[in-house]
């Protein structure tokens, strides 16, 4: 019997920029995050076994704060699937 190795799949991650009018709430912070411009990392994998190339989203990040705060403290947030969605759908 002949086992093929799978092949590695391709992933890419694209950054965008999304604003938000006003003051929003992300699950897990007490505090709402303030209405800015926030940096937000899609991370995508190719889907083999099709005639072109295509990608499917498989997690989004925010990058706290936002974009005008300036502090010495900064993290990623994983965005949950609904608002990732709603995101999407903004920007789309």
């Amino acid at each position: 019997m002949l086992l093929r190795k799978a092949a590695p799949m391709a992933s890419r991650t694209t950054q965008t920029v999304v604003h938000f009018s006003s003051a929003f709430r992300l699950p897990g912070f007490e505090a709402p995050q303030p209405a800015g411009d926030y940096r937000v990392d899609h991370d995508e994998e190719s889907i083999e076994g099709i005639l072109r190339l295509a990608w499917r989203r498989v997690g989004a990040f925010i990058h706290l704060p936002a974009i005008a705060l300036q502090s010495s403290a900064q993290q990623m947030v994983q965005l949950s699937p609904a608002v990732d969605a709603a995101l999407e759908k903004d920007l789309g």
